[in-house]
């Protein structure tokens, strides 16, 4: 059973930044598109970056591009989110999976909360 577990997450002033961070357990990710995804409160969870098997392909969404860079360690099975310039709208739950979601395991880890104070 493979288990995604994030972490990095917290308090931070605007302006401010914080490096997340996503470990695989069970099975190596190294066949699968790895993305980051996030959920605000009364929100959906939407994709905000996500990194080809070997990292030639990145993609940001509009609201994180330039501010958020993510990178993979595939020797290490883990994925992270690098998240500078911070607003308080970046203030959500953080979770990481394939991209699309579902391919390594059944559901999502715990995610890390991220709170961006103004």
């Amino acid at each position: 059973q493979v288990q995604l577990a994030e972490s990095g997450g917290g308090l931070v002033q605007a302006g401010g930044s914080l490096r997340l961070s996503c470990q695989a357990s069970g099975r190596t990710f190294i066949g699968y598109t790895m993305g980051w995804f996030r959920q605000a409160p009364g929100k959906e969870r939407v994709l905000v970056a996500s990194i080809s098997r070997f990292g030639p392909t990145i993609y940001y969404s509009d609201s994180v591009k330039g501010r958020f860079s993510i990178s993979r360690d595939n020797a290490e099975n883990t994925v992270y989110l690098q998240m500078n310039s911070l607003k308080p709208e970046d203030t959500a739950v953080y979770y990481c999976n394939t991209n699309p979601p579902g391919l390594l395991t059944t559901g999502w880890g715990q995610g890390t909360q991220v709170t961006v104070s103004s």
